[in-house]
């Protein structure tokens, strides 16, 4: 995410439309589904510490790359070496919570994904901050540097080997995942649910700042406050979501967060665009409270789905975060390339209709999660 304030900044250098940056981003789909594709066999054959040793260099190169990019053809491929290597971890990492939960026996999936949130908002608080005062070759490289020790850090306190696809009540586990019949329907409905909620992450993160530069007319520098705004809610919500999916519910809670949080990030764009010409301050505040209200409703949905499928009987949870994150890390990276199409055929704030329909979509796909897995909560 510490790329994200420096969108408009890399979009104008490289003088890009709406739609070109769109295309451009779908680079980081393609390394993104290579990546989640690949995870969940590697963390079978290396284990999931193994694999992210591996990784936690690979995904900040493309930081590099992305920072000395002086052409479309550098950033295309810094956006996929970035993509692979996040795609690979986050199912690695997320494999490696599952297990955590089952041996420990609590609950505290969601509050994990919050430090990610508190991350992605630090990263876009800083690079805001930096927007002023650096170019997004030193902002980028020193982010990677920084990432890539801390990742160097952390991973000797991962789980080793032997602990990867446990969790099962009956120990069962299969080492094929197919992708189309009647046992995986309800795997691909999660996964829908998830893409929906990923859509709405990415195209919040990659547009928000477009969204206030050229539409509210706002800095470079205050552009980055949608993104923290998101990010801060998401925070909040990631870290109370345990408690609040314990009490009421995988279901209810993800359905009722989607439809809320949809609608009213829909409201907060369309009325704040339509002040900006009149009152740019006020339609600054108005977008980011859709912003923030879209961020409360993301932030639990994935851990809610990722719990959902590693509980599915009979299949290594391994095998079904990474089908999930095949098919919602792709989403993360394509909504954006298509909220950047239908903008420039209509104009951004029209297009962000189509993330915030798609965090209702996701409420609406709690249904797959009516299963057993409530009642283990």
């Amino acid at each position: 995410m510490a790329w994200v304030p420096r969108i408009p900044e890399i979009k104008q250098s490289l003088k890009l439309t709406d739609g070109q940056l769109g295309l451009v981003l779908i680079s980081s789909s393609i390394g993104a589904v290579i990546g989640a594709q690949s995870a969940g066999h590697l963390v079978q054959r290396l284990g999931s510490k193994k694999l992210i040793g591996y990784l936690q260099f690979l995904m900040p190169f493309g930081l590099v790359v992305m920072g000395f990019a002086e052409t479309v053809q550098m950033l295309v491929l810094g956006l996929f070496l970035m993509g692979l290597g996040y795609a690979g971890i986050d199912i690695s990492v997320n494999a490696q919570a599952v297990v955590a939960e089952a041996l420990l026996k609590e609950r505290f999936l969601a509050s994990l994904h919050g430090f990610w949130s508190i991350g992605a908002f630090l990263a876009a608080l800083i690079g805001g901050l930096l927007a002023a005062h650096s170019t997004p070759k030193l902002n980028l490289v020193s982010v990677a540097v920084i990432g890539s020790l801390l990742f160097v850090l952390l991973n000797r306190n991962l789980l080793d080997k032997k602990f990867d696809d446990t969790g099962h009540e009956d120990g069962s586990k299969s080492n094929h995942l197919p992708w189309f019949n009647r046992s995986v329907l309800v795997l691909w409905a999660m996964a829908i649910g998830a893409t929906g909620s990923f859509i709405s992450e990415g195209a919040a993160s990659d547009w928000g700042g477009v969204l206030l530069v050229e539409h509210i007319g706002t800095t470079p520098a205050v552009s980055a406050s949608v993104f923290a705004t998101f990010s801060v809610a998401m925070i909040i919500s990631r870290f109370t979501a345990d408690q609040i999916l314990h009490k009421f519910g995988l279901e209810r809670t993800i359905k009722t967060v989607g439809i809320f949080g949809g609608l009213t990030w829909a409201a907060g764009i369309l009325i704040g665009s339509q002040l900006a010409d009149t009152n740019k301050w006020l339609a600054l505040v108005i977008v980011n409270l859709g912003f923030f209200a879209a961020g409360l409703a993301i932030g639990p949905m994935f851990p809610a789905f990722i719990l959902g499928a590693s509980q599915i009987n009979g299949v290594a949870p391994s095998l079904a975060i990474a089908r999930i994150g095949v098919i919602a890390i792709a989403g993360y990276f394509v909504g954006p390339t298509i909220t950047g199409l239908i903008s420039e055929l209509t104009s951004l704030p029209t297009a962000l209709m189509y993330p915030a329909f798609m965090l209702v979509l996701s409420g609406l796909m709690s249904r797959a999660l009516r299963t057993s897995t409530d009642a283990k909560l």
